[in-house]
């Protein structure tokens, strides 16, 4: 196997164990709601981003400048996922908000990459992507509980949850973009997550109150912003620059897994035998990005080998 692509493959590893932490921590700031979680998670993990970024951010002015609307629509994505993700999950509820918005990122990722990088995907990525829902699904129905949300909350939940999907997609694809195009890692993720992080800043001020009303509510938050969304991120823009985003959208689908498995240690909850056999597949779509050989790429800007990627 290519050592470059086994590191990405580790790095957005570690980037899904990272944030299928999140749920969890939340658990311990119940009154806290989900625009707060939100904005607070991504918007101050997006400007520590932005902030560690500076010097990188400085020598790739001119090519960031050159592919403004590129950055703008990553950006963009970026505020939009979060505000979505954890307001999918208080309406539909934890499992079906977290599966449907991770679900339909590969998905979504796919189709940017096969659609407008005209990029071949490969039979491995399309068994991959199917197992991992697969995986999704039966972990959803190993962990229902009987307080079902009403109808019309779950099914806008459901919305909520595929557009949080698309943006992940949007935002993953558009940092890629960037650094196959010359714009080093740390200046791509820079300049698309500190401009996200900024937008969610008035959303941060006006619903954040009440993650300052208790110690463990600021820790909540304190922890998200620096670990899953400001740590998490920087692996998953390494992983990026080693393997396409359809293969780490994908790969990502292990967050639902670890998600599961530490509602069973910490939270409380049970996991069935269909959950487990959910968790197994995951394990299987690992092995299977792993050994499987990348597809070729077709002529296209894409198509080109990332120039820098050093900061």
């Amino acid at each position: 196997m290519n050592r470059n692509r086994l590191w990405g493959i580790g790095a957005v590893l570690v980037a899904a164990f990272l944030w299928g932490t999140t749920g969890t921590a939340a658990t311990f700031a119940r009154d806290v709601g989900p625009l707060a979680i939100g904005a607070a998670a991504l918007g101050i993990g997006g400007l520590l981003q932005a902030l560690v970024a500076i010097p990188a951010l400085r020598r790739a002015r001119l090519h960031l400048r050159a592919h403004r609307k590129l950055v703008m629509t990553g950006a963009l994505a970026v505020f939009l996922y979060p505000l979505a993700f954890y307001s999918s999950m208080h309406l539909a509820g934890v499992a079906i908000g977290t599966v449907i918005s991770l679900a339909s990122a590969p998905l979504a990722s796919g189709i940017l990459e096969r659609v407008i990088d005209r990029r071949r995907l490969g039979i491995w990525w399309y068994v991959a992507a199917l197992l991992g829902i697969t995986g999704s699904v039966l972990l959803i129905a190993s962990t229902q509980h009987n307080d079902v949300a009403d109808a019309g909350s779950t099914v806008f939940g459901i919305g909520l949850g595929l557009l949080a999907g698309a943006a992940y997609a949007l935002y993953s694809w558009v940092v890629q973009r960037l650094m196959t195009d010359g714009v080093g890692r740390a200046a791509a993720m820079g300049s698309v997550f500190g401009l996200g992080g900024a937008a969610l800043m008035p959303v941060l001020f006006m619903t954040g109150g009440p993650l300052l009303a208790t110690p463990e509510a600021f820790a909540v938050g304190t922890y998200m912003a620096l670990v899953p969304m400001f740590l998490g991120y920087v692996a998953f823009g390494y992983g990026l620059s080693k393997i396409p985003a359809s293969s780490a959208t994908t790969l990502t689908l292990f967050e639902p897994a670890v998600a599961t498995v530490l509602a069973v240690l910490i939270v409380g909850e049970r996991l069935t035998l269909t959950g487990w056999v959910g968790l197994g597949i995951f394990g299987i779509v690992l092995l299977i990005l792993g050994s499987s050989p990348q597809p070729s790429k077709r002529n296209n800007t894409s198509a080109r080998p990332v120039l820098v990627n050093r900061d």
